[in-house]
């Protein structure tokens, strides 16, 4: 077939061949307040959006972008399984649970279950798939778990859970 017919982009437009963003394979489990942030996202790229096709951006790869992420998240907010960190069992590590740890120095750091997209390993939020989170889940205080890491193994010792949700 002969290009002359083929649809090309004009100069200025952007032909929006990236691919979606994947998605996890997993249940989307996220704690209310994980829900409320992913449906935040959403409202601002939303707001974005509507910025950008208002001043003409349509075809762009900006607005492209921002198409792209907003169904991404509605993908995930559909998807979304809340679990109430306040339902959870009080003296056993589930998704939601605060959980503090001693190490075998006896240094002690706090870390919270959550949902994929909630994790943020500096504000001490692990998913629950990780490998930390799988050791310490069915745990209860004074348990010890392994945490297996690259860095090598961690015994960790569980010194109390807490599911409030301040």
């Amino acid at each position: 077939m002969s290009r002359a017919f083929t649809k090309e982009p004009d100069g200025d437009m952007v032909a929006d061949d990236a691919p979606e963003r994947p998605r996890s394979e997993h249940p989307n489990y996220v704690t209310p307040a994980g829900l409320a942030a992913l449906e935040s996202r959403r409202a601002g790229l939303a707001a974005e959006r509507a910025a950008q096709a208002a001043a003409g951006l349509q075809g762009k790869p900006a607005l492209a972008h921002a198409e792209r992420e907003l169904r991404y998240l509605d993908a995930r907010i559909e998807d979304a399984i809340v679990v109430d960190p306040a339902m959870q069992p009080t003296g056993e590590v589930r998704f939601g649970a605060r959980v503090t740890v001693a190490d075998e120095d006896g240094a002690t750091r706090d870390f919270t279950i959550v949902g994929e997209d909630e994790a943020d390993a500096a504000a001490g939020k692990v998913s629950w798939l990780s490998p930390l989170a799988r050791a310490l889940t069915g745990g209860r205080v004074g348990d010890l778990v392994a945490w297996r890491r690259p860095a090598g193994d961690l015994e960790l010792e569980i010194t109390a859970i807490d599911y409030s949700t301040d």
